[in-house]
C-alpha cells in the first residue's frame, strides 16, 4: 500500500510576512485608541467604579462620615488652640479672634522643653526598640533552639500585663538597678531602657521573617555569608514592610507614654509633653485654650511619622494580609 503523496510545503513569503505585521499593528492602533478613549475605571477596596447610582452615593455618605469621626476632633482641637476664648460647651471648627497666644503661654509653661524631652526618648527608644526586635525576631525566625516557644511565649505575656500592674516593682528596679546598682531615675535611660523590646514588634518581624524562602539564606551562605552581614544584607532589605509597621506603631506606643515617664522622673523638669498636658490641664491660670495648644503640639510628631511612613505601614499590613 503506497503512502499519500504528500504536496509541497509552502514558506510564508515576505508579502505574507508584511500582511501579518500590518494586521497586528493596525490592531495594536485600534487598542490604543480604545484606551484613550475608554475612561479609567476607579476600583478600590470597596468596589467603586465611575457609574455612579445609589451604591455609589451610599460609598460617599460613609466615607464623608467616616471622615467626620476623624477629622471634627482634630479641627475643634486646632480650632480651640487658635482662638482667644475657646468655648468648651459648643463645637467650631473655624477660630474666634484667631491668635497665637495660646502657644505662647504654652512656650512659657515649659512645653517645649517637655516637647524636646520627648524627642530624645521617642528617637532613642525607638532606635533600641528596633535593634533589639530585629536581633530577636531574627533568632526566632531562622534558628532553631530548645526554648523558642518559651521566648516567643515570655514575648507575648508582656503584651499582656497593663502598666499599672508593674509600675511599682518597675519604679524599684529603676531607683536601683540590680547588679550594676545604678540608679536610672531623672535621666533619660530611665525612660528608654524599659522600651528597649516590645512583643508586638518581635512577633510582627518573626512572622515575616518565617516567610522568607530558605534558598535566599542557603545560596548566601554558599558565599560564604556570615550571621552579621546575613541579616543585614538579606535578610532586612527583604523586612522593610515589617519595619515601616513597626516603626510607625513603635514610635507612636513611644511617644504616647504617661506613666512610665511619670515614674522614671525625679523633677518635673524630666517630663514628657504627654505628662505636661496633665500639668497644664490642672494649672488654674491657664485656660483650655493653653490645653489644646499643647494638644496640637503633641499631635504634630505622631502625624508627620505616620504621613512620612505611610506607604510601608500600608504596603506590611497588606503583606502581612495576603500571606500564604
Amino acid at each position: 500500500m503506497s503512502a499519500p503523496a504528500l504536496g509541497p510545503v509552502r514558506t510564508p513569503s515576505s508579502s505574507d510576512r508584511a500582511d501579518t505585521s500590518s494586521a497586528a499593528g493596525a490592531s495594536s492602533r485600534r487598542a490604543a485608541r480604545r484606551a484613550r478613549t475608554t475612561p479609567a475605571r476607579f476600583d478600590t477596596a470597596l468596589g467603586w467604579n465611575d457609574r455612579p447610582g445609589v451604591s455609589w452615593a451610599l460609598r460617599i455618605v460613609l466615607c464623608a462620615l467616616a471622615l467626620g469621626v476623624f477629622a471634627v476632633p482634630f479641627l475643634t482641637i486646632l480650632s480651640g488652640a487658635l482662638s482667644t476664648h475657646p468655648s468648651g460647651s459648643s463645637l467650631t471648627f473655624l477660630p474666634h479672634d484667631s491668635t497665637l497666644l495660646n502657644f505662647r503661654v504654652a512656650g512659657e509653661r515649659g512645653i517645649w522643653d517637655y516637647f524636646t524631652n520627648s524627642l530624645v526618648i521617642a528617637g532613642g527608644g525607638l532606635l533600641l526598640q528596633l535593634v533589639v526586635c530585629v536581633l530577636a525576631a531574627y533568632a526566632l525566625a531562622r534558628h532553631r533552639f530548645r526554648g523558642q516557644a518559651l521566648i516567643m511565649t515570655l514575648f507575648m505575656l508582656t503584651m499582656m500585663l497593663p502598666e499599672e500592674v508593674i509600675a511599682i516593682p518597675l519604679s524599684l528596679v529603676l531607683g536601683h538597678v540590680p547588679v550594676v546598682g545604678i540608679d536610672l531615675k531623672g535621666t533619660v535611660w530611665g525612660v528608654i531602657l524599659p522600651l528597649g523590646a516590645w512583643g508586638f514588634s518581635v512577633m510582627l518581624l518573626t512572622e515575616f521573617m518565617k516567610d522568607i524562602p530558605n534558598e535566599i539564606e542557603e545560596a548566601a551562605r554558599l558565599d560564604g555569608v556570615g550571621e552579621l552581614r546575613m541579616l543585614c544584607q538579606v535578610i532586612l532589605p527583604l523586612c522593610k514592610p515589617a519595619l515601616g509597621v513597626a516603626g510607625v506603631l513603635g514610635f507612636i506606643m513611644i511617644w504616647d507614654q504617661y506613666l512610665l515617664p511619670l515614674i522614671a522622673a525625679k523633677d518635673p523638669t524630666d517630663y514628657t509633653v504627654t505628662v505636661a498636658l496633665s500639668i497644664l490641664r490642672t494649672d488654674p491660670e491657664v485656660g483650655s485654650g493653653v490645653v489644646l495648644a499643647g494638644a496640637v503640639v503633641a499631635l504634630v510628631p505622631s502625624l508627620v511619622v505616620y504621613l512620612l511612613l505611610q506607604r510601608s505601614l500600608v504596603t506590611g499590613i497588606a503583606a502581612g494580609a495576603t500571606k500564604g
